[in-house]
């Protein structure tokens, strides 16, 4: 895992304090002002990744817009966080001291980490700004004294910490489910086997029978070891799978139809309303607002 610590200065303004670290895929930022007089800042690039920001003191007002449009005007308590999708524009004016931490994180590095895990169904997160977070506060707080003392961590110590943070955030807020107790759960060589033969086989017809029968259980043992080892049925996972690569295709110049088709649905209308059901929204209406982004 590759680390790097700087220490520099925002291009707004040279009496706001930034120090950066980079673990890996994740890059940590804090910044820090005790003035009311900051203009509004440029907007944001656009990249595919997410800004998670965990606000170390209370932060009394600022105005927030979101491509262009005026979406929050207060302030946010120690320990708020909030959670930015940073495919769209951003844009804030700071009218109040602030010091927060942000973790920003690629989207590719949160899908194959959730991947890794059996968990491939990722559609981003949902957190009300101002949620208070103690666990993100706490990780915050961990690796604040690094930044201010730009000495290097350890490299295990920032493995930890994105480890943590990424498992919380896809739990809390990315509606991803990991188990607590261990008894009952399948092995991890069956859990394997499983999303092998499920992923290979999402867009044909899938037999639980013949699934459970490659992890060497039967079909009701199997079937609630697997529902108690992701939180949800065989039938579910692969249902969530085939909307999620629904929405991979829906990015494309592909048809709906041919979408449908292509994701192992029975034709448009199966696909619209099991895509529905799942997200509440038809693949039309998600494929205008997300192609827009």
């Amino acid at each position: 895992m590759d680390t790097n610590i700087d220490g520099a200065f925002t291009s707004f303004s040279t009496r706001i304090t930034s120090w950066s670290l980079k673990a890996s895929a994740v890059t940590v930022t804090r910044l820090s002002y005790d003035g009311n007089d900051l203009p509004i800042a440029p907007p944001s690039k656009r990249e595919d990744a997410v800004s998670v920001i965990a606000q170390l003191a209370d932060f009394r007002l600022h105005r927030l817009w979101r491509n262009g449009r005026l979406v929050f005007e207060g302030g946010h308590p120690k320990g708020a966080i909030a959670i930015t999708d940073l495919r769209e524009e951003w844009q804030c004016h700071h009218m109040s001291p602030f010091d927060n931490i942000r973790f920003n994180i690629p989207l590719s590095f949160i899908r194959t980490y959730l991947e890794d895990l059996g968990r491939p169904q990722f559609d981003g997160f949902d957190c009300k700004p101002g949620t208070k977070d103690e666990v993100i506060l706490g990780l915050a707080q961990a690796i604040s004294p690094y930044l201010l003392s730009r000495q290097e961590p350890n490299q295990m110590f920032l493995e930890q910490i994105s480890i943590v943070l990424l498992t919380h955030l896809a739990q809390t807020y990315g509606g991803q489910y990991f188990p607590v107790k261990k008894s009952g759960l399948l092995a991890p060589w069956q859990e394997k086997r499983a999303l092998e033969f499920l992923t290979t086989m999402a867009f044909d017809q899938v037999s639980i029978t013949q699934l459970a029968e490659t992890c060497g259980l039967s079909r009701s043992h199997f079937t609630r070891a697997f529902k108690d080892t992701f939180g949800k049925s065989p039938y579910r996972w692969l249902t969530e799978y085939r909307v999620a690569k629904a929405k991979e295709f829906l990015l494309s110049d592909d048809t709906i139809l041919g979408v449908a088709i292509k994701c192992g649905f029975s034709d448009q209308s199966h696909m619209t309303r099991i895509f529905q059901g799942v997200t509440g929204k038809t693949p039309g209406k998600w494929r205008r607002q997300n192609r827009s982004a």
